[in-house]
């Protein structure tokens, strides 16, 4: 017990250790997947008092309060819901026994320590969050340019003089163009499954 707790109390036991894909069903994250959306584990770290389980739609996190408590904390990020940004990866120094892979997801900072032994395999889920930050990063770029675009549309359109039923038959017509174009756009623009971005970097 006392090294138990003199390990969590150095940190050490916040060093994780990235779990090989034969592995997944033992840890305690695959009981939050949703299998039944066909839901996948693409990479998994797990210390002593959390798991940080990346899967194609969302970031899993369990989240324990020491290494020595059994009460767990569960939160999931999709990823289409949040921002993702500001990815870094801190290599080690000479003494150092782990790396860092940081990133924002949200408003949610991430600082994961990893054994730096297995910064090789870090380096590909480093890889493929910054991919998905690019891409989130695009679409909603493209978004709200297709957003104003419809807007300046509209308001040229609405400002026009016209009789009183042709001006209600007008309303209608954009609004209804309008809600159906706004509706496509936010399909067209919106990922959730990054599934291939993950598939493309993770190799080790």
């Amino acid at each position: 017990m006392f090294g138990k707790i003199a390990s969590d109390v150095l940190g050490i036991s916040d060093i994780g250790k990235i779990v090989p894909p034969k592995d997944y069903d033992k840890v305690e994250s695959d009981n939050y997947i949703r299998h039944e959306d066909n839901e996948r584990i693409y990479f998994l770290i797990k210390s002593k008092s959390d798991e940080y389980c990346f899967t194609d739609l969302a970031l899993i996190h369990v989240d324990g309060a020491s290494a020595v408590s059994k009460k767990r904390s569960l939160w999931r990020y999709d990823y289409y819901l949040h921002n993702l940004s500001d990815v870094r990866l801190e290599t080690a120094g000479t003494v150092d026994l782990d790396v860092e892979i940081k990133f924002l997801l949200g408003n949610k900072q991430f600082s994961i320590d990893v054994d730096k032994n297995q910064l090789e395999q870090l380096k590909d889920l480093y890889k493929a969050l910054l991919k998905i930050a690019e891409i989130k990063y695009d679409k909603a770029k493209l978004s709200e340019c297709a957003n104003q675009s419809i807007k300046y549309a509209s308001q040229t359109l609405g400002s026009a003089r016209t009789e009183t039923r042709d001006l209600y038959d007008s309303f209608k017509q954009i609004n209804e163009y309008s809600y159906a174009w706004l509706v496509n756009n936010h399909h067209k623009h919106q990922v959730k499954n990054f599934g291939t971005v993950f598939e493309r970097y993770i190799k080790n």
